[in-house]
C-alpha cells in the first residue's frame, strides 16, 4: 500500500493531475517514490502526454492503430530517465517502441525530450508493468522485450520483489513472437546469477549466447554514462540475450 502523503505533497498531486496508473496487489517491483519534477518536467504532460501516452484503463491495444502503421514492436520497462529509450527509437526508426515506467520525473523527461525532437516511433505508460502486460499487450505481438537495471532490491528479505521470477518471465514469454528476443541487462552480479537461473529454466527461450552464457552487450543497448564510470571502476555488467522459441 502506498504511504499517505503528507498535506505539501497532496497539495502538489492535486495541482499535478496525472497519476501512476496499477491494480492493488500485496507485492510490487517498485516503490513509487514522490521525487520532485522540474518545472519543464510536469509542463511536458500537459504538452505532450496527448501525442504519447497510453492508458492502463483503455484496454487491450492494437499496435498497427496506435502507431498508424505495422512495423516490429520493441517494449521496455523501467525506462528510468528516458535517454538510452530515446536514443534507441532514434536509431530503429523502423521500429516501434512502448516504454514503461512508474516514475512520474522519467516520464516527463522522455515525453519532453521526445516531443521536441518529434519523435513518431515512442509510446509511453506511466503504469504497473505487470498490468499493462496482462492487460493491453496481446499475445504474441512483440518482437523484443528490454529490460535493463532494474532495482535489484538487493537485501536478501527483499529478493521477492524482484522483478523477473518464474511467473513474470512466462508472461513475457506470452507476448512474445515466436523467434523474437527478450533482452536482459543488470551491475548486480547476484541479480544476473537469478537472471539466468530463471531464463534457463524457462523452456520457451533458447539462449543466444549458449545455454548458461551471459551474451556480449548487443550494438542496439546505449552503453550508458553511469555504465561507463563502472567500467573505470572495475564493475561489471551482464547483459542476457534469449529467443522466443
Amino acid at each position: 500500500m502506498q504511504e499517505e502523503p503528507n498535506n505539501e505533497q497532496a497539495g502538489e498531486e492535486e495541482e499535478f493531475p496525472y497519476r501512476t496508473e496499477f491494480k492493488k496487489k500485496s507485492i510490487r517491483s517498485y516503490v513509487i517514490r514522490g521525487g520532485r519534477m522540474t518545472e519543464g518536467q510536469r509542463n511536458a504532460f500537459d504538452n505532450y502526454w496527448g501525442t504519447f501516452g497510453l492508458s492502463l484503463y483503455d484496454g487491450a491495444i492494437n499496435p498497427a492503430e496506435v502507431f498508424g502503421g505495422a512495423a516490429p514492436v520493441v517494449l521496455e520497462i523501467g525506462f528510468g530517465m528516458g535517454d538510452s529509450l530515446l536514443e534507441m527509437t532514434k536509431a530503429e526508426q523502423d521500429k516501434n517502441f512502448i516504454g514503461i515506467e512508474v516514475h512520474p520525473p522519467g516520464v516527463g523527461r522522455l515525453i519532453n525530450n521526445a516531443g521536441k525532437e518529434e519523435v513518431k516511433n515512442l509510446r509511453v505508460y506511466m503504469a504497473d508493468a505487470i498490468d499493462v502486460l496482462n492487460d493491453c499487450i496481446p499475445d504474441a505481438s512483440l518482437d523484443r522485450f528490454q529490460l535493463y537495471f532494474p532495482d535489484p532490491w538487493h537485501k536478501k528479505k527483499h529478493n521477492k520483489r524482484r522483478i523477473v521470477q518464474p511467473e513474470f518471465v512466462k508472461l513475457l514469454c506470452s507476448k512474445l513472437k515466436p523467434g523474437a528476443l527478450m533482452h536482459m541487462a543488470t551491475d548486480w552480479e547476484n541479480y544476473a546469477e537469478q537472471m539466468l537461473e530463471v531464463l534457463e529454466a524457462e523452456d520457451m527461450l533458447e539462449n543466444t549466447a549458449g545455454k548458461g552464457q551471459y551474451s556480449p552487450r548487443p550494438e542496439f543497448r546505449p552503453q550508458t554514462k553511469f555504465e561507463r564510470r563502472g567500467e573505470r571502476l572495475g564493475h561489471g555488467v551482464w547483459d542476457l540475450l534469449y529467443k522466443r522459441k
